[in-house]
């Protein structure tokens, strides 16, 4: 456990910067799925994704379809539309989506990262070299920028009747790395090899998760001006706007982004 202290307090000491940096991915995430229709196609795909890829239909089976519904109750996705997205997936006529991720840099030396979700890697290709062309970008190789993120995993629970110091402390051993409260929840972070036995040891001590997922945490930033940092949203929303594509992580620091995080 020594070891496992000492690996928490090393990334405590960096925890306010990657507060700031999910919350700030939180609120664009929100931002982005004010249209609900968009909310529920990218978690449509998720389901698929989790059904075809993970232990079949069965939620006690299956840990990521879990994940997966505990978020569609988070978006406060119909249950007609989950379960319209389940017989979806166990449909062999059902085309199948597979996880691409795309990397590249926008203007300005800002480093991008793209997952997507498709049926048409094609098709998927075409149009996310085409942001990047038409925005002064340029579309790299696998492996080109992945390195300057941190990925993580988070849990979102409910925070009645927990210490978020004890809570830390029982889940080091885990995986756990930092907690943070979010309102009324508490927001627990972890290394990304973590994300199945954190889920397991949430889910055995009866905590509700409200939602969970996966975070590219930027490990180096930088700081734009407010016109370099427009030309870098018009990128960023161009890929967010895309149908096949489910996340979009950068490297940049603006005032805007701080005054939102």
């Amino acid at each position: 456990m020594d070891a496992n202290v000492g690996q928490s307090l090393r990334y405590l000491s960096k925890g306010e910067a990657m507060g700031r940096a999910f919350e700030f991915r939180k609120a664009r995430k929100f931002k982005r799925w004010a249209a609900m229709s968009k909310t529920f196609a990218r978690l449509n795909k998720d389901i698929i994704i989790a059904i075809r890829e993970g232990n079949g239909a069965d939620p006690e089976m299956n840990p990521r379809l879990r994940a997966v519904l505990q978020n569609c109750r988070a978006a406060n996705m119909p249950k007609d539309n989950v379960q319209r997205a389940i017989k979806k997936a166990t449909d062999k006529d059902t085309s199948d989506f597979k996880e691409v991720n795309f990397e590249g840099y926008a203007p300005h030396g800002i480093a991008v990262f793209v997952e997507t979700a498709t049926d048409n890697n094609n098709r998927t290709v075409a149009n996310v070299r085409s942001h990047f062309n038409k925005c002064n970008g340029n579309l790299g190789t696998s492996g080109s920028v992945e390195f300057m993120f941190d990925q993580v995993c988070f849990f979102k629970v409910k925070a009645e009747g927990l210490d978020a110091d004890e809570l830390e402390l029982e889940l080091i051993d885990f995986g756990a790395e930092e907690i943070g409260r979010d309102e009324d929840s508490l927001i627990i972070t972890g290394t990304f090899e973590s994300y199945g036995q954190l889920q397991s040891k949430l889910e055995e001590d009866g905590m509700e998760i409200l939602e969970s997922g996966l975070e590219r945490i930027p490990n180096i930033t930088k700081e734009l001006g407010a016109e370099e940092t427009a030309e870098v949203e018009k990128l960023i929303e161009r890929l967010e706007e895309d149908e096949d594509v489910q996340n979009v992580f950068h490297t940049m620091s603006s005032a805007t982004e701080d005054s939102e995080g």
